[in-house]
């Protein structure tokens, strides 16, 4: 990801395979199939969604190797290849991991459709 603010900052999964809107509400809230609760430091979280922040460092490039368990690229429960897809979302702020629903992340900066490759 290219040109956008150096920093910490929030990065999840959301619900939804969109990123119509300008803001990117399309992409609804955070990913979480199982009703867990937003964040690592709260009882019953996190959202399958949650991920760690990310730095992008000041040439305005994330370079990110993101590993979770919570979700699947196959069938099943966890599934991102549900009937209305997924979507990637990065932040204007971190997240905190604890403030429900989304972490206090601020705005959405950038959003990309998690697809099936051919």
């Amino acid at each position: 990801v290219t040109g956008l603010p150096a920093g910490e900052h929030g990065f999840h999964i959301h619900q939804t395979g969109s990123c119509e809107t300008p803001d990117f509400q399309s992409a609804g809230g955070h990913y979480a199939p199982r009703g867990n609760q937003h964040g690592f430091l709260v009882e019953g979280g996190p959202h399958a969604g949650d991920m760690p922040n990310q730095f992008i460092q000041e040439d305005g490039i994330l370079r990110a190797h993101i590993r979770n368990d919570r979700v699947t690229l196959g069938e099943g429960e966890g599934t991102l290849f549900d009937e209305d897809g997924s979507a990637f979302i990065i932040h204007a702020d971190p997240d905190d991991y604890q403030s429900q629903p989304s972490g206090n992340a601020g705005s959405r900066l950038a959003c990309a459709v998690i697809e099936k490759s051919s």
